[in-house]
């Protein structure tokens, strides 16, 4: 692991660290132009994925209310930091905000022609209520997880906890910056072999998720940079969320 002083070592990436005197007003100002970089970085990642999800992210959405609808359970998993992702998503669905304010604009009327002005005075509509789903994050019990991990093998950690939980017409996401957690990559085997709906979330060029057949519905943020991926993953699970929202209400 680098230290501080060592060549190419974490005052690398953050100069304030260096044991030398640094000239604070630099350190600010580069603090500053890099925090503006990354903000338009990741702006940037996300407009890009209206054009490369956009239409699959409709038929997912589709094919996740038809699941719910049918009686259909959300399973979520990932590990590190898309575990902690993979456990907002299981919270947005099994317990929405009180009010779904159906922001997401479905791709294929993003350029429609905007609706009239509400003349004035005139009330709006109140905000819908959003409906609740059965949803849980199959990292967040430690117990089962690290029994699993113990007796078993980490590998299949969640592949174990579908074979037991899941069934046809249950819905399966799956969330890996690489693409390739062999956790992940088994879990949607499983997942797959068990009739569930897939879908997956992964970054770079979509590793072993995106080989054929793996995955029904993936969605790959084209970046090599963990952080811009990850950020980008939690958006797209958010306009997921709203978009299925939209479907159940009977909207799209």
């Amino acid at each position: 692991m680098s230290t501080v002083g060592e060549p190419g070592g974490i005052e690398a990436l953050y100069p304030f660290l260096a044991s030398a005197p640094a000239d604070g007003e630099a350190v600010v100002a580069d603090l500053c132009a890099s925090t503006r970089r990354k903000a338009g970085e990741i702006v940037a990642l996300r407009r890009s994925l209206v054009a490369l999800h956009g239409e699959r992210l409709v038929a997912c959405a589709r094919a996740t209310a038809a699941a719910i609808e049918a009686g259909g359970r959300l399973f979520t998993f990932g590990n590190g930091g898309s575990s902690t992702d993979a456990q907002a998503v299981a919270q947005l669905f099994a317990a929405p905000p009180e009010a779904a304010h159906a922001t997401a604009t479905p791709p294929e009327a993003a350029h429609a022609t905007a609706a009239p002005p509400q003349p004035a005075g005139t009330a709006a509509a109140p905000p819908r209520p959003a409906r609740a789903v059965a949803a849980v994050a199959l990292a967040q019990d430690v117990a089962l997880v690290t029994a699993l991990s113990n007796d078993v093998g980490y590998e299949l950690v969640f592949a174990r906890q579908l074979a037991a939980l899941g069934r046809r017409g249950d819905v399966a996401v799956g969330l890996s910056t690489s693409g390739g957690s062999r956790n992940v990559v088994d879990a949607m085997a499983e997942a797959s072999r068990r009739g569930m709906v897939t879908v997956g979330m992964a970054g770079y060029d979509g590793g072993a998720m995106a080989q054929e057949g793996r995955v029904a519905y993936l969605f790959v943020v084209p970046s090599a940079s963990v952080h811009r991926i990850q950020e980008a993953q939690i958006t797209l699970c958010h306009v997921l969320w709203e978009l299925t929202q939209r479907v159940l209400a009977g909207e799209m």
